[in-house]
Order: C-alpha cells, then structure tokens, then sequence
C-alpha cells in the first residue's frame, strides 16, 4: 500500500508487487472494503494461493491471508520496528552522551538529519525494502533526534521526557480509537488527510523561507508563542493521521499475506511517523514550559 508522510514522500509496500493502497485519488471502480482493487472491485488478491479468493472478496468475504511461511505476520513487524525504533534509540542515547552542547553539535545535527533524509528518500524509490537503509537511516536520525534532544533539555528541563511520553500517548490513543473502529480509514478519509498534510508541509517550507530571509520574526508560524502551539498540536494531529495509515497498511499487509521482507517497509513508516510526533511533542514542551 502507498501512503505519504509530513516528512517525507515515502512508498509503502513494494510497487511491483501489485499491493495497492492509499493513493492520492482513488482507482475507478475503487471498492472501499477492497485495498487491493485497481479498476475491477473483484480484483484478485496478488499474493493469494487459495483459488477461491477471488470468489470469496466478489461475495464480500474477507480473503485469508495464505499459510506460508514467507508471508509477514504481526510478530515480523513488531520484530523490525523494535529494531528500527531501538536503533534510532541508541544513536541518541550516544549522541546525547558523547557530544556536548555546542554549535558543532548543532550543525553535526544538521548533517545527520540531511544524511538520513537522503536514505530514507533512496529507501522510498526503491522497489524491495533495503533493511541497510532503513536501519543507517534510523541511526542517523538517532544522532539528529540526541543532539536536538539535548539542546532542548538545557533550556528547558525535562522536555525530552516529556515528549517521549507525549509520543507514547499519542500513539496509544490512536492505536486504541483505530482498533476500537472509531476511525475508518477509506479513500476519502485518505485523501482528505493528505491533502492536509500537503498544504501544511506547503505553509511550513514558506514560513522557513520568511524566516530565513528576515520577513518573518521570533520564527513566523513556529515561534514558541500561542500561534507555535497551536501550529504544534495541528501538527500532532497530522501525525497520528499517518498512524492510522500504518496501522492499515499493516493490516491489511498481514490480511493479504504480503510478503515478509515487507515488515521492514512497515517499521519503516511506523519510525518516519513517530519521530516526526516526538520533535513536534518536543517543541510544544518548550513552548508549554515558557508559559509556566
């Protein structure tokens, strides 16, 4: 399934492997409880063994996911994303730990932040799942998200503990209205987030630009006033809406039993979410903290 991310214009599961998904507008003849119909709302499931799944989704039965053994389950992706997530983990414990605060540190955040941009850019045109890429691009963020973290905690005391569990809590409570069914991921739902989601990243990249040549002041739209605040938790809501996103793509990837090597893909997407949730949970502890 293809989705998108605030951070980056990433792909989900594998293009060639006829897994469809998420897509700016949908398929003609897109039927809604079908993730994998492309023109034909009886399309077969790419990755099923059974010769009766086709019958089974034209009669509105939810196909099964085969018995294989080289197919993703839920402990696949559990198992890479504690990896994924592990990694970006110890490259900030190591970074807070081994570079003070300086404007060296800063600008070695700058760089590994560039460094993982490009490999998670590489990983998103590639069309099979590297887990070299995925994990390079999590250490790297590691060092960027440990310096930042850092810096943050010398002016503001204790923000990046709170923001870890502003993360957690984030992403538990939109775990928990997902599984419950009080949101429906559909193609509406979809394309109206994205959408969002674009003109947010389009509004964000004007701002730094007024900032940077001096039109804007104290950071334009991002300052740590009311105005950032509210900026903050808007973005905040843009990250869960891609949490919804991975969890269906996960989903619906163990439901149509899609390969193995796709769970990378998936810690991969559920990392890019949350770290971009933990640096706006970041901010909106400082900000929240100037206001004390």
């Amino acid at each position: 399934m293809r989705s998108s991310n605030p951070v980056f214009s990433r792909r989900g599961f594998s293009r060639d492997n006829g897994y469809a998904g998420f897509n700016t507008a949908p398929q003609a003849g897109y039927a809604p409880g079908n993730p994998y119909a492309q023109g034909n709302p009886y399309a077969q499931n790419p990755y099923a063994t059974n010769p009766y799944a086709q019958t089974d989704q034209q009669y509105g039965a939810p196909p099964q996911a085969p018995v294989s053994t080289g197919r993703m389950t839920m402990d696949d992706v559990v198992m890479r994303s504690a990896m994924t997530l592990g990694t970006v983990a110890v490259g900030a414990v190591l970074a807070w730990a081994l570079l003070p605060v300086s404007a060296g540190s800063y600008g070695l955040a700058i760089g590994a932040a560039l460094v993982a941009m490009v490999l998670a850019l590489v990983q998103s045109f590639k069309r099979t799942p590297s887990p070299a890429l995925i994990l390079g691009y999590a250490a790297f963020e590691g060092v960027f998200l440990g310096v930042i973290s850092e810096m943050y905690n010398s002016q503001w005391s204790g923000a990046p503990f709170q923001a870890v569990l502003g993360t957690m809590a984030v992403s538990a409570a939109t775990l928990l209205v997902y599984k419950a069914g009080w949101i429906r991921v559909t193609a509406r739902y979809a394309r109206i987030g994205l959408a969002i989601a674009m003109a947010f990243v389009l509004v964000m990249a004007v701002n730094l630009l007024l900032v940077v040549f001096g039109v804007a002041e104290d950071g334009g739209l991002r300052s740590f006033g009311p105005l950032g605040a509210a900026v903050g938790i808007l973005a905040v809501l843009i990250g869960a809406f891609f949490l919804t996103l991975d969890f269906k793509q996960i989903e619906d990837g163990i439901a149509y039993g899609a390969p193995r090597n796709e769970a990378w893909l998936a810690a991969f997407g559920l990392t890019l979410t949350l770290v971009w949730i933990y640096v706006e949970m970041l901010r909106l502890a400082a900000i929240f903290s100037n206001n004390d």
